[in-house]
């Protein structure tokens, strides 16, 4: 399984993803979900990805080959819709391809992905791409897309995430986010890929590798668990609401 999150604000883009694989408790793996195109200056855009691993990793090899062929690429699309588009071709390319085949395995064809981004000339956008290569574009109103094992991280976001959320409140939010789905879910592990991009710089300001040992993860994870369980000693007791007096 994995955890993937991208968030769109004011102030540019987050994201980040977990690298764990697994077909069973006795394969489990570590692959790279996060995909970085881009031209200095000009464009750059993150790609994250779950699902079937051969599947997302034949889509991502696809963009890239397109890229080396100097075609129709995602270093060529005049907007990062269309760029959305090139990125819903190439998993339809793959469907049309494996699909089949997997079906006869009784393998389902399962992608989902996360994409965004931003190209010279217009705002940093985001999009959520799935199986069929169709994509739905994220507003201010519904500013984050999760991708895979997404229950366990999807409060904290909801209470504090909005599209005016400044960039390292929104990266600190995703990384607490990830925390809870790893405290809860053997499927997502670490390490981790965190990207940020700042609106309007036209490349990554972050492109971190964060490990298990991490300090400042450490840090975040300890604090994060301490004030919870400081928040939900000091919530009033169901004495105080009456509700314990004889059979109220």
């Amino acid at each position: 399984m994995t955890y993937c999150v991208g968030m769109l604000m004011d102030a540019g883009l987050v994201f980040l993803s977990d690298t764990r694989t697994n077909a069973g408790v006795d394969q489990i793996n570590t692959f790279r979900k996060m995909a970085v195109f881009e031209r200095p200056g000009e464009r750059v855009m993150v790609l994250l990805s779950a699902g079937n691993l051969a599947v997302t990793q034949s889509v991502v090899t696809l963009l890239h080959e397109r890229m080396a062929q100097d075609g129709d690429s995602l270093l060529r699309a005049p907007n990062l819709f269309e760029a959305a588009r090139h990125v819903g071709d190439c998993v339809r390319e793959v469907h049309r391809r494996d699909a089949e085949s997997l079906r006869a395995f009784g393998i389902d064809f399962n992608v989902s992905l996360i994409f965004g981004g931003q190209i010279a000339g217009e705002p940093p956008r985001l999009f959520n791409v799935y199986a069929a290569g169709n994509f739905v574009e994220a507003t201010p109103d519904t500013p984050y897309f999760q991708i895979g094992e997404s229950k366990y991280g999807k409060p904290i976001i909801d209470r504090v995430f909005r599209h005016h959320t400044p960039l390292e409140e929104a990266a600190k939010c995703a990384l607490i986010s990830m925390d809870s789905t790893l405290k809860s879910n053997l499927s997502v592990g670490m390490p981790l890929d965190l990207a940020i991009l700042r609106r309007d710089e036209l490349r990554l300001a972050c492109l971190r590798r964060i490990e298990a040992d991490d300090p400042y993860f450490q840090r975040l994870r300890v604090g994060w668990s301490e004030r919870i369980q400081q928040a939900f000693t000091a919530l009033p007791g169901l004495e105080e609401a009456g509700w314990c007096d004889g059979h109220g």
